[in-house]
């Protein structure tokens, strides 16, 4: 019997449901490796003894783990044969994920579109992570460009999903218990600012820059069990476009959110993306940079405790962002790798 080659464009169909192997428990271990990897400084995620004064049962895992670590699990079936993942919209956390909570994940295909060169096509899926009693912690759309089989024409009809511009603030909120926002210790956390602080319109250059590493890169994709070949095999990468191996996309989201804190310390729990690009490929030994701009801030209907800010966050490679780069016209500006609009929590 062979082993499997993954799934192609052509094995997708809408509708298809999928449950993805392995069930996977997350550990301090995972946590501790994921500091490492990215440095994360948030408070409410790393302090058990400041986490519990505003109402956790502990410090919950970083809510990028969490997406990670589901993300990783949708790989093997959805994007093994992945050319590159192109982007995100309609994720919500929405439930806190602690150190001996075991994760799952199924996948229905919402979308399918044909390239027009007919070596692949994209593929538009609704993720879904759940814990071990069924509490769903997590859900996202993602699409990816998967290669085909042959280069025969597809004959199905595109499809492709119509997708909200943004989520509702009120939809927000639930992967927080009530907080006692008395015992928020802004000192602790590294910055005055609360959430009536934040003006739309106010722009964040995060400064600092951080070069990615070839095993580094390859570390933190194995330990979400994402086995994509575009990020290890180079050899088959020698015979790609680009000649080397991709930077998994989560791990730029994630490099690019630790940058944020210098700015947005406050901004504890990213609660939502309203969409996302990887509009640039990444390599190792590039440096990324990121600066941040709030599009909106909104309270949430029944808490007085946290409001919602609205953020865009742009990674750059190889360029300080210093003059807030983005867009020329229509056309990113060379040096953007990620478009990143999301909601993240702030004390109030």
């Amino acid at each position: 019997m062979a082993a499997s080659a993954g799934n192609f464009f052509e094995d997708f169909h809408v509708g298809q449901v999928i449950r993805h192997p392995t069930p996977r428990t997350v550990t301090a271990g995972d946590v501790a490796l994921h500091t490492a990897l990215y440095g994360s400084r948030t408070a409410v995620q790393s302090s058990d003894e400041f986490a519990r004064s505003l109402g956790y049962r502990r410090a919950p895992v970083d809510d990028l783990l969490v997406f990670n670590i589901v993300f990783g699990k949708t790989v093997p079936d959805v994007s093994l044969n992945a050319i590159a993942n192109l982007g995100y919209a309609a994720g919500r956390l929405l439930a806190p994920v602690y150190p001996g909570d075991t994760l799952h994940a199924v996948s229905e295909v919402i979308g399918l579109r044909e390239n027009s060169d007919r070596k692949g096509g994209v593929v538009y899926v609704r993720s879904t992570g759940m814990k071990q009693d069924g509490t769903e912690v997590i859900d996202y759309v993602r699409w990816v460009m998967v290669r085909k089989r042959t280069d025969e024409r597809d004959l199905r009809e595109p499809h492709v999903p119509k997708l909200p511009s943004h989520l509702h603030a009120d939809a927000l909120g639930d992967a927080v218990p009530p907080l006692d926002i008395r015992a928020y210790d802004f000192a602790l956390a590294g910055s005055p600012l609360r959430f009536e602080d934040y003006e739309v319109g106010a722009r964040f250059d995060h400064v600092d820059g951080v070069t990615v590493e070839e095993a580094e890169h390859q570390l933190a994709t194995r330990l979400y069990q994402n086995p994509a070949r575009v990020h290890f095999d180079q050899w088959r990468a020698s015979s790609s476009r680009f000649k080397r191996r991709l930077i998994y996309g989560g791990h730029v989201i994630s490099v690019a959110r630790a940058l944020t804190f210098n700015g947005l310390a406050n901004a504890f729990h990213f609660a939502g993306i309203n969409s996302g690009r990887h509009v640039a490929p990444l390599f190792a030994g590039d440096t990324v940079f990121a600066w941040s701009e709030v599009i909106d801030a909104q309270p949430i209907t029944g808490r007085n405790d946290v409001g919602a800010l609205r953020l865009r966050t742009v990674a750059t490679k190889n360029l300080p962002c210093t003059d807030f780069p983005w867009k020329r016209g229509e056309e990113y500006d060379p040096s953007v790798v990620l478009d990143l609009d999301y909601w993240a929590l702030v004390p109030r």
